[in-house]
């Protein structure tokens, strides 16, 4: 998970989908109809997955002390 961390604050959708197991095709279905696993920000015409809540969905989130 140390890769995914290191992809910044976000990243593209397929690479999201990569981290989850979920194929290309299926991530954007899922984006385009509001299924994703996680927030998808839709910006342009570019689907953005912030890294955090990618984190957290895989439960490799920072936890609080």
């Amino acid at each position: 998970m140390e890769a995914v961390r290191e992809l910044g604050t976000v990243t593209d959708l397929v690479t999201a989908a990569s981290v989850l197991c979920i194929g290309r095709s299926k991530a954007y279905e899922l984006a385009r109809t509001g299924q994703f696993s996680v927030e998808v920000l839709h910006v342009g015409r570019r689907y953005l997955v912030p890294v955090s809540a990618l984190l957290k969905v895989t439960g490799f989130a920072p936890t609080r002390d």
